[in-house]
């Protein structure tokens, strides 16, 4: 069973509220509609393998310290900026909860090998017969 945001505990998670950009007009201006989500894998409930997974994605919204930091200023109400980093979130715990299969050692069989050697034969044979005509 896959680990949500919304099983995570609220004081894990700190949200704060940011001025945006965007539009919005003068409305942007004079209201902080959009969110700065900040949560530290370490020092979280997580299980270790899924923290060690998350700050090892190659994600710039994870710091090398292992902190997720993420700014949401897509929408112009702060309510639907909050979901939107909080989605994000979820969408970083969910790709490291994935388990990746074990690559299974494979080798080529000869019957292919020698397919690939004759291929490469004719293409430089036909390279050097594009070369000047001789008498």
């Amino acid at each position: 069973m896959p680990i949500t945001v919304d099983q995570l505990p609220q004081d894990e998670i700190a949200l704060s509220a940011i001025r945006s950009g965007g539009p919005g007009g003068q409305h942007v201006n004079k209201v902080a509609t959009g969110i700065h989500l900040r949560f530290d894998v370490r020092a979280s409930s997580l299980p270790d393998r899924i923290k060690q997974r998350l700050v090892a994605l190659r994600d710039g919204r994870v710091t090398d310290e292992g902190m997720i930091v993420i700014k949401a200023q897509r929408f112009r109400s702060q309510d639907r900026n909050r979901e939107d980093a909080l989605q994000r979130l979820d969408g970083l715990l969910a790709a490291a909860q994935v388990e990746r299969k074990r690559r299974r050692k494979t080798r080529p069989s000869k019957a292919s090998v020698r397919r690939r050697l004759d291929a490469k034969g004719r293409r430089g044979e036909t390279k050097r017969n594009r070369g000047p005509v001789r008498d």
